[in-house]
């Protein structure tokens, strides 16, 4: 190395490098211990081994299975569900519920959204629900830049987006999309 050439300085992980493999191999272990229907407690050890990386690993990125579960959450349910536009308010609630309805009775997602609300609590809901939203918000400013009244977030989500939450997380009903529907039409009857 000549005396004008310095090394570059580190300045954190690469993207698409170790640091990116160990985080896909360890979400995917998540999600596979997840869907198995052993039984098997989620710990980090056990991710660890299923992902073939150390337990210390784990630890130094995560520091618990919740900080993890909340992780494996925020990645998968960011931009899942793709926003409608039909150019109606009711309409793309309907879509939009509808749709969402479909992703909770994915035998991949309704496994992640109970550990993680159950493990990570508040954090782990807010990172089951922050993309969900987001979404709602684009909505419904949508509507309000064509010129019409739009309800507050906070009165879609509890309308829409709790229901299906709950219905998913803690009964065995059908989230069928036909019932999601109705949770618009309740929201904004004719």
């Amino acid at each position: 190395m000549s005396a004008t050439t310095s090394p570059l300085p580190r300045t954190g992980s690469r993207p698409g490098g170790r640091s990116a493999r160990i985080r896909a191999a360890v979400h995917r272990a998540v999600e596979e211990l997840l869907a198995d229907e052993t039984g098997e407690l989620l710990t980090i050890p056990v991710v660890a081994a299923r992902a073939g990386v150390h337990a210390t690993t784990v630890y130094r990125r995560w520091g618990s299975v919740g900080e993890l579960l909340t992780d494996v959450a925020t990645s998968r349910f960011s931009g899942d569900i793709v926003v409608p536009d039909t150019g109606s308010l009711r309409e793309d609630l309907e879509r939009y519920a509808s749709d969402l309805a479909k992703d909770l009775n994915d035998p991949d997602t309704l496994p992640l959204v109970r550990a993680t609300i159950g493990t990570a609590g508040e954090q782990g809901a807010s990172a089951c629900t922050r993309e969900r939203r987001q979404q709602l918000q684009a909505i419904l400013e949508r509507e309000q830049a064509r010129g019409h009244q739009a309800p507050t977030v906070e009165r879609v989500m509890d309308a829409v987006l709790a229901p299906l939450y709950y219905r998913a997380v803690f009964t065995d009903q059908a989230l069928t999309p036909e019932w999601a529907r109705t949770l618009v039409s309740h929201l904004l009857p004719d």
